[in-house]
């Protein structure tokens, strides 16, 4: 029998662990106008299978990223996966309608979601290997675990997924990104791994060649088949200005060693190039031309970064400064359609000098709401900056409109005015763009300032995706979800065992701080021993905690003092 207070708590407990809701989302309003460009792009992802040539063949428009079917003699491999079973499920219909032959192997280019999680359904029943750089099960977990709610945010602005009907134009790089709270992750984890720059394959009869080729991700591949001379870049190449930042928000993106890959591709003399997203490409001249082109790009945008941080200048001023030359800035595969030259230049400048831009304004910056105090004081009040904001639009002054919202709003975060002149801002601010993920993000965050648009936590939690986490990742996920304000004052260790895998891990909050183990502490104020899957299941909610505490978990302590612990961590 539970005692009254330790009831109480487990109540409590409940609600701080919180539950993800569904999206709300108001009925759309009038329809938006978008960049001729943008819509004439859409070309790009006309939907259907494509054969580049004998026993290739790429699957286009059917989500944001392509599926590449390799049809051997006695089986087929599949490169990439698509975002999730609902966009897998039409791909592998239309593959087993060209051929029957059994899945050999799946081969992942990235980690990238849109390019894993549909691998259940591409396999069937046929228990492939499922083969990928070592570096891609690392960055698999990062997502999953350390930035999985922020990243999952940004991305739903950046690919305009809830978007009202006919907002969307396209996403840059794909028709849309198919993955929402209604659509599955059928992520299956690689299988067999390969250090170092190269992995020669013999299966289905196919010889294929993999080179690590580090670009829009760490652990990029792309995949040469010799004897056809076809080549699959992966996200290394694509019909857009490539996005050497991601707004949704990337560790930095090395963009020489993005030059050199692509330069290592460049010596193969392709004749077919399959990129990851958009459409094939065929002739050898042509794509020979294409990948100079596009490297010489990236390294335009390096060096005159570079260049310009030398003379002393700013990341703003060098953004500003800095734009393709004619030759490359005229061709379609070279248009910002999806990275753009001002966000690389940023991108650039942080990578090698990190965030402080040299303005010692920037050293220790006012917080953004006395800014706005001061800001408001200056101009004679918050009356007189809402009425300069209001100047601001009817001028079409649309980014002046967003940095004098920006100080309204922290004055006042629910001034009606203000809240709609920003959303108002933002929808024309979004018309002029031809960078969708720019369009899409404008578009989803004026929704989301006048409260038309809200977007909640990932509800996706796939058991066997959950089983397979590995428990330290589950464990250094809990580091970084401690709340300082609930721990300040706290000193205490709890320690859990995992007799079916023999593990053991001390968490040790030390006043703000979540010192974790992989040992078992003898003086823990609390031992936990639970089964790893229940462990993993009650981390990340799936498994009811009230009933794990009382059935999954054996304990050897207090439970008031473990309910206290649990406390401290947000969901």
């Amino acid at each position: 029998m539970i005692q009254t207070l330790e009831l109480y708590i487990l109540i409590l407990m409940l609600l701080w662990l919180g539950f993800a809701c569904d999206q709300e989302k108001k009925p759309a309003k009038l329809p938006l106008k978008a960049s001729e460009q943008l819509k004439a792009h859409n070309a790009q992802f006309k939907k259907e299978i494509i054969q580049v040539t004998d026993g290739v063949y790429v699957a286009v428009g059917y989500g944001l990223a392509n599926s590449i079917l390799l049809e051997g003699s006695d089986g087929v491999l599949i490169v990439d996966t698509m975002e999730s079973a609902e966009a897998a499920r039409p791909v592998k219909e239309a593959f087993s309608r060209i051929t029957t032959k059994p899945v050999k192997a799946i081969i992942y280019t990235h980690y990238h979601s849109d390019h894993t999680f549909g691998a259940k359904v591409m396999a069937g029943d046929d228990q492939p290997d499922i083969i990928s750089h070592e570096t891609t099960l690392y960055y698999l977990d990062r997502i999953a675990n350390i930035t999985r709610d922020l990243t999952y945010l940004r991305a739903m602005r950046q690919f305009g997924v809830f978007l009202p009907r006919g907002w969307l134009i396209n996403a840059g790089i794909g028709p849309s990104l198919k993955y929402d709270k209604n659509k599955s992750i059928a992520l299956l984890f690689p299988t067999h791994t390969f250090s170092g720059d190269h992995l020669s394959l013999n299966m289905a009869g196919l010889k294929l060649e993999l080179y690590h080729a580090p670009g829009e991700t760490n652990d990029q591949i792309f995949v040469w088949l010799p004897e056809k001379r076809v080549l699959l870049p992966a996200d290394n190449f694509y019909h857009s200005f490539p996005n050497l930042y991601a707004i949704r928000g990337t560790a930095y993106r090395d963009v020489m060693k993005w030059v050199a890959s692509i330069d290592k591709m460049r010596r193969l003399n392709a004749k077919y190039l399959v990129p990851g997203h958009t459409r094939p490409i065929k002739g050898a001249a042509k794509i020979q031309e294409i990948l100079t082109n596009y490297r010489d790009a990236i390294q335009f945008v390096h060096d005159q970064t570079i260049r310009l941080m030398n003379k002393g200048l700013t990341p703003r001023e060098i953004a500003g400064q800095i734009h393709l030359p004619p030759h490359l800035a005229r061709l379609p595969y070279l248009k910002e359609f999806y990275g753009t030259v001002q966000w690389s230049v940023r991108a650039v400048f942080d990578g090698y000098m990190g965030w402080f831009g040299g303005n010692p304004t920037d050293l220790f910056p006012l917080a953004r709401d006395i800014e706005g105090k001061k800001v408001a004081s200056l101009v004679g009040g918050k009356d007189r900056l809402l009425e300069q904001a209001k100047s601001a639009y009817e001028q079409r002054d649309f980014q002046w409109v967003l940095r004098l919202t920006d100080w309204l709003l922290c004055l006042e975060p629910d001034l009606v005015q203000a809240r709609s002149l920003r959303a108002n801002a933002l929808k024309a601010l979004a018309e002029q763009q031809i960078s969708a993920p720019a369009r899409n993000y404008y578009l989803t965050q004026s929704l989301e300032i006048q409260g038309d648009l809200k977007i909640r936590k990932s509800e996706q939690k796939a058991l066997d995706i959950v089983h397979q986490i590995p428990l330290e990742s589950i464990f250094r996920s809990m580091a970084v979800r401690l709340v300082p304000e609930k721990s300040q004052d706290v000193d205490m260790a709890v320690a859990f065992r995992f007799p079916d895998t023999g593990q053991a891990y001390t968490v040790h909050v030390r006043k703000g701080v979540a010192d974790i183990q992989p040992v078992l502490l003898k003086d823990a104020d609390v031992k936990v021993t639970i089964n790893s899957l229940a462990w993993k299941e009650l981390a990340a909610g799936i498994r009811s905690p009230a009933i794990s505490l009382f059935k999954d978990i054996k304990k050897d302590g207090s439970l008031l003092k473990l309910m206290k612990f649990f406390s401290l961590f947000e969901d």
